[in-house]
């Protein structure tokens, strides 16, 4: 509720239950005992936003703990795997290409998915040049690409210096854009990615014990690693797309809920869905009032808030 109250136009915890209640029985020609604007206002803006910073926090903080679960590798996440460096090019492409433009207003989004998914399959497709591939080749490959996709749109950041602003604002991450339509795209591939990463939650426990020991217990490793790899990149592409690149919540929610709840994935990927979801949601909240009327790109307030509160974790823990 606080989430859809505050902003730069403020409203009440009373004015806004009323109107959420108007919006509820006469829709958004309701009037009432609070301002005309008011049920526009929480049902085409902050509603959808409020969901969409819900959404990409879920996906972005359970294939944050998908890759670090089959790689065996605290720092495995989406930008150490390049799945962030595609979307940004992508993004970028889409900016920066004026011709690109007449496709609409979901050529960015669009081309950021693209960029994300094709960032994972090529890592996929590095890592597996030599035959069998493990995490270690994974993770070393995914640097590669990435770095590789980051200099070229570090290049064409230079090369158009007239869209600069736009392209550095998208890559600080952002949920201003956020429509009913993006949350109707975008809902049905996390929540789809989720349920399967839940699915799979026993085969990561058991990666977790060793190559050879799962593979003794029936479990594929190489299956397992790139099923999973594809939908998490998937899910982290759908959720990217429209929120730009928020930096912490895929690398630090895990390991803040693995100290919290444990390694085992059946209650480490829900756990994290919903730490993930509350954390963004309050991060987009501070980043559009703290300097009302103007914004905060939410990425600023993840990286500046969540590597402290981390480490005061870390801490209490090992003093415990």
């Amino acid at each position: 509720m606080t989430a859809a109250v505050v902003g730069a136009a403020g409203l009440s915890v009373g004015e806004a239950l009323r109107a959420f209640a108007g919006l509820l029985r006469h829709g958004t020609d309701a009037t009432g005992d609070y301002p005309d604007w008011a049920p526009r206002l929480l049902l085409d803006l902050r509603l959808p936003r409020i969901i969409i910073a819900l959404i990409a926090g879920a996906a972005l903080s359970t294939a944050g703990a998908s890759f670090q679960g089959i790689f065996r590798n605290p720092l495995a996440e989406p930008y150490l795997l390049g799945v962030s460096a595609g979307a940004a090019l992508g993004a970028t492409v889409a900016i920066v290409w004026k011709p690109l433009t007449s496709l609409g207003i979901y050529t960015l989004p669009l081309l950021a998915f693209v960029g994300a998914t094709a960032a994972a399959f090529l890592v996929y497709r590095v890592a597996t040049i030599g035959g069998q591939t493990g995490g270690p080749s994974l993770l070393l490959s995914g640097v590669a690409v990435g770095s590789t996709l980051t200099a070229i749109t570090s290049f064409l950041m230079v090369a158009t210096e007239r869209d600069l602003h736009t392209v550095v604002v998208w890559l600080m991450g952002g949920l201003t854009t956020a429509t009913w339509t993006k949350v109707f795209i975008t809902l049905p591939v996390v929540a789809a990615g989720f349920t399967y990463m839940m699915l799979m939650s026993r085969r990561m426990n058991l990666l977790l014990m060793g190559e050879e020991r799962a593979r003794e217990l029936g479990v594929d490793g190489q299956r397992t690693r790139r099923n999973v790899m594809v939908v998490a990149a998937l899910t982290t592409a759908a959720a990217v797309s429209f929120s730009g690149l928020i930096g912490f919540i895929g690398l630090m929610v895990p390991h803040i809920m693995r100290l919290l709840v444990g390694p085992d994935h059946r209650r480490l990927l829900p756990a994290a869905a919903l730490f993930g979801a509350l954390l963004l949601l309050v991060a987009d909240t501070v980043a559009r009032t703290a300097m009302a009327p103007a914004e905060i790109p939410v990425g600023i307030i993840t990286a500046a808030t969540g590597g402290p509160f981390f480490l005061y974790l870390l801490r209490a823990r090992k003093g415990a």
